[in-house]
């Protein structure tokens, strides 16, 4: 409870402490996982998924890269370069593809698959091992000096 009375939502990724603001563990232990669950339920639902999902992981990317554990920005950063890097490879290539012949877009739908979700699971096994603690922030949300961000 803060001070206030009221229960935290489960979602906010910090909270007003006796001591300060912090920004919790299990927050930033969820949007890390965010990049790579949408990427794995956009590639394997790519109509219409995969069209709104390069959409919004752009606005998932633009608020997990700075987020005051930079454990979430890597794996982050590390989901948006597969996913971005696949699927412009395929957009570039795909001009290409002959007229009708869905079997083009077949295989670069498996290779896609093939890329994307292997690395996305082994992300996701990496995050949930890793150690994610709180982290005490100052009164503009960043990490406060010296704080431990192991």
């Amino acid at each position: 409870m803060s001070s206030t009375g009221s229960v935290m939502h489960l979602m906010e990724s910090s909270e007003d402490t006796i001591i300060g603001k912090i920004a919790r563990g299990s927050s930033a232990k969820r949007a890390a996982t965010l990049m790579n669950y949408g990427n794995i339920i956009a590639i394997l639902l790519p109509f219409p998924l995969l069209i709104f999902w390069f959409g919004a992981s752009m606005l998932v990317y633009a608020m997990n890269r700075h987020h005051p554990n930079p454990k979430v920005g890597h794996y982050t950063q590390q989901a948006a370069t597969r996913f971005y890097a696949v699927t412009g490879f395929f957009i570039v290539i795909g001009t290409f593809f002959p007229g009708n012949n869905w079997t083009w877009h077949l295989i670069f739908w498996i290779v896609a698959m093939l890329i994307l979700i292997p690395w996305s699971i082994v992300d996701l096994r990496r995050i949930h091992r890793d150690r994610w603690i709180d982290i005490p922030l100052d009164d503009e949300g960043r990490p406060l000096p010296g704080a431990a961000l192991a």
